[in-house]
């Protein structure tokens, strides 16, 4: 792609969640939504692939579908209104079309079906941005709403996003799949905290964008996009390959991890709410999602591919040492012990 292109495409993907994210106006936020849609289209399709193709073309579809219906509800709010205030939502009708809309951009079950595949049809640095910057607008509009959403849908919804995000990432041998349930089942967690404390649904926001890119950043390092390839990552870089394994638990929220603090903060807050079923059935369903990360580490340390290999050897004097990476992984894995800070901060 041309680079002045490429360069206007990325300036439009995030002025368009810049404009989101600043917007007090429904019509403005509508924009920027699409115009971060119509940017990163472009790039979905530049590989000249089919899959590329198909991926950028059910994204497209499912977006255009959302923006229908966040314009649609935003007008039927301002008809019973006349405000185009975004804080300003009143009657449930507004709302639930509104929230359905939002929960369709971020793929949270039920509206989930379109991320594994389109994810699968992209290339890593492209689901990089689905799986994080992608999700800031949306999310912004939708906590900025949060009050006057209905709790128990949100619950329901949560929990499904939960459930799914762990069954679903159990039978996954592609890793850009397994990211892509694993988006789910964190936006579960999102979801479910959003009605009672906002704030803990940005923190977690915070340390779900942080644990991918860093988990994305190691997969282009190893040029790995299946679990097959990644049998062979001790032989590029041992150290990065042990502190993937690190970064898998993270994202599992096993302790003593940054992954484990907002899991633990979330279900604290659950429990003072006297949602103890709800509590107990994230926790079970965070047990799905650590096992399918166990998985992947068992097959990274404790397997050997089959003789001759059918991927490239990079050696270790050839690899460049990426010094954002090194960064991204003491912040993805050691956050727990400055807890009392982060608590007096929220």
């Amino acid at each position: 792609m041309n680079p002045y292109v490429l360069s206007m495409l990325l300036s439009s993907l995030s002025t368009g969640t810049i404009i989101t994210l600043v917007s007090n106006h429904w019509f403005l936020a509508w924009v920027g939504l699409e115009l971060n849609t119509l940017a990163i289209v472009p790039l979905m399709s530049k590989m000249h692939h089919p899959r590329a193709t198909e991926a950028a073309t059910k994204y497209f579809l499912v977006q255009a579908v959302a923006s229908a219906l966040i314009l649609f509800a935003t007008m039927l709010n301002a008809w019973y209104t006349g405000e185009w205030t975004i804080i300003n939502m009143q009657m449930n009708t507004p709302t639930l079309l509104l929230t359905s809309a939002l929960l369709i951009k971020l793929a949270v079950a039920p509206f989930h079906m379109w991320m594994p595949d389109v994810m699968q049809g992209l290339s890593l640095i492209i689901c990089l941005i689905l799986s994080t910057w992608q999700k800031l607008a949306p999310m912004a509009l939708l906590i900025l709403i949060a009050p006057k959403t209905n709790p128990m849908l949100l619950t329901l919804l949560g929990t499904l996003s939960l459930l799914v995000g762990g069954w679903g990432g159990l039978n996954q041998l592609q890793l850009r799949k397994i990211m892509a349930y694993s988006s789910i089942a964190h936006l579960g967690w999102m979801i479910i905290i959003l009605s009672f404390m906002p704030n803990l649904t940005l923190f977690n926001l915070l340390i779900y964008i942080l644990m991918t890119t860093t988990m994305f950043l190691i997969m282009m390092d190893f040029s790995s996009t299946s679990t097959n390839k990644m049998t062979s990552s001790w032989m590029k870089n041992l150290t990065l390959t042990s502190t993937m394994m690190m970064i898998l638990m993270s994202m599992g929220g096993l302790p003593p991890t940054s992954g484990f603090l907002p899991k633990w903060m979330i279900l604290e807050e659950i429990i003072k709410q006297n949602l103890t079923l709800l509590a107990t059935t994230a926790a079970i369903s965070a047990l799905l999602s650590l096992f399918f990360y166990l998985r992947l580490s068992y097959m990274m340390s404790l397997t050997t591919p089959p003789a001759p290999l059918n991927s490239k050897i990079m050696w270790r004097l050839n690899m460049i040492p990426n010094q954002i990476l090194a960064m991204m992984i003491i912040i993805s894995t050691l956050l727990l012990p400055i807890t009392p800070s982060i608590l007096n901060l929220m």
